[in-house]
């Protein structure tokens, strides 16, 4: 694989909201090629540790070589973090000290044509975070019913072109399969009307990102997850979530919200007060600074939400 840089999102906001003690435990579920883990690592002493868990092998390796010139106190896994508990046993770990996922498609995985995430490059149908799973897209654009494409189209993606977009495509794989990421841009556009394509943006961006959602199975297994690991966070342990798209940010504020906020009504509020386990850090999510917004546009749509165990 080519050397691909990948800037961090929201990096200083995220490493000052865990609040890193030296001696603790601290699991990166999303590694991408280590931009957030390597300022965790340079943070912890030689009682601590670093785990970095990623679905991507590529990632993986990449992350290694860049983590083993900073220090030896680190686990790399190879999974998905719907996995998380298996984890832990697997290192017989119970508790850690902070967690952070950050959702983002990395810069190489969307940079590396092959790998078929970007509507800008032609390049097969592809779109697998973990390129050894059996679902592509192409699977789904090829295979699944009209209706279960607008569906999609409409759920993940909230494109209000969904039905014409679902239509266009059953059209013309019955005439040939839809094989690249061109062919597919060139049906989305076809089912479009002038003014949207006029518009500022990409009028294939929703589609792809429901796709790959729907490839990847994004939505069910974060907020699997996101149960899972606030289970194990040690008192005062964080988990901090850097979302790119409503839908997930819905997911994580609201789950963030049953935990930490009191719901009363006249009849037990204030007379009865409910204890919550948790702590909200961020009252609201924080957003990229101007300074990153120049540096770095595909922050442009990242929130940063953390929650803290009492």
């Amino acid at each position: 694989m080519s050397e691909i840089s990948h800037i961090p999102v929201l990096l200083n906001e995220t490493i000052e909201g865990l609040n890193i003690k030296p001696n603790g435990i601290y699991v990166d579920l999303t590694l991408g090629r280590a931009g957030h883990s390597s300022e965790i690592l340079k943070r912890l002493n030689k009682e601590g540790l670093l785990i970095g868990v990623d679905q991507d092998k590529e990632a993986i390796e990449e992350s290694d070589k860049r983590l083993s010139k900073i220090a030896s106190n680190y686990k790399l896994v190879k999974s998905n973090f719907v996995n998380f508990e298996d984890i832990l046993t697997s290192l017989n770990i119970d508790k850690v000290d902070g967690v952070l996922m950050d959702l983002g498609v990395s810069s190489p995985q969307f940079d590396e044509s092959s790998r078929g995430f970007s509507y800008r490059y032609d390049a097969p149908l592809d779109m697998r975070m973990d390129v050894e799973q059996k679902l592509t897209a192409k699977e789904v654009v090829n295979t699944y019913s009209e209706a279960e494409l607008r569906k999609i189209f409409y759920e993940y993606g909230e494109d209000k072109y969904s039905a014409s977009i679902a239509h266009n495509i059953v059209k013309s794989r019955a005439v040939k399969p839809i094989s690249t990421t061109f062919e597919l841009v060139d049906i989305i556009k076809r089912s479009k009307p002038a003014k949207e394509l006029k518009k500022v943006g990409h009028p294939a961006k929703q589609i792809f990102q429901a796709l790959r959602i729907e490839v990847n199975n994004e939505l069910n297994v974060l907020k699997e997850t996101l149960g899972q690991v606030v289970h194990h966070l040690n008192s005062h342990g964080r988990l901090a979530v850097i979302t790119f798209h409503s839908l997930e940010d819905k997911i994580v504020k609201k789950l963030f919200k049953e935990l930490t906020v009191v719901e009363g009504n006249r009849t037990n509020f204030p007379l009865v007060r409910e204890e919550k386990d948790y702590i909200l850090i961020t009252r609201k999510g924080i957003r990229p600074s101007e300074n990153e917004l120049e540096n770095n546009h595909r922050s442009a749509s990242s929130t940063l939400r953390i929650i803290e165990k009492k």
